[in-house]
């Protein structure tokens, strides 16, 4: 019995997703197909907080965008690689649909929700990568991580608490912009 549960640790092991992995290209080339522009992927695997291996972000100039992106990343993933969404949300107000894989999650925003959570700044001490948007498998540009700061104060923000706060304002449905979004954004 022991090892029956060795051999399928080692196949996770085996399993585990790199920034080459079949469904980070498939996603990143269904965003691209869509026109989703400025197109972010980070590696969250040194982060002991993270929730995911990977986060993709992309923004859109429209909710009908926003959304058609959504759903041919669902599609082309299922149709490439066989994989369904574990979940998703924000379909209905498409300003920020969130398409979870368990280890590969995909952000695509409307541009002004992006600029307001700045989710890549939440998340910057993560590796990430842009994606050339004119050239399908063009290599990824490794930016340097560096610490946020405020503009106000000139001290680092405390990155988890940001990143709770802005969590729960989204999941009770603040918009963008309130002033008790604003308020947890900034804490």
């Amino acid at each position: 019995m022991t090892s029956t549960i060795e051999a399928g640790t080692t196949s996770k092991r085996i399993a585990r997703l790199t920034k080459s992995s079949k469904i980070l290209k498939e996603i990143v080339q269904a965003i691209q197909d869509k026109k989703g522009e400025h197109i972010i992927t980070l590696d969250l695997r040194k982060i002991p907080e993270a929730v995911a291996d990977f986060f993709i972000v992309c923004e859109a100039s429209s909710s009908v965008q926003v959304r058609a992106i959504a759903e041919w990343v669902e599609t082309n993933v299922k149709k490439q690689c066989g994989e369904i969404p574990y979940k998703h949300e924000g379909m209905s107000a498409a300003q920020w649909i969130l398409v979870d894989y368990v280890n590969v999650v995909v952000h695509v925003f409307l541009s002004e929700t992006r600029k307001f959570y700045r989710l890549e700044e939440m998340w910057s001490d993560a590796v990430s990568f842009e994606e050339e948007d004119d050239i399908p498998d063009a290599k990824a540009v490794v930016k340097k991580a560096g610490k946020i700061q405020t503009a106000k104060a000139g001290k680092s923000t405390n990155k988890a608490v940001r990143r709770t706060a802005v969590a729960k304002a989204v999941k009770s449905g603040e918009k963008p912009g309130s002033k008790s979004a604003s308020k947890a954004a900034k804490k």
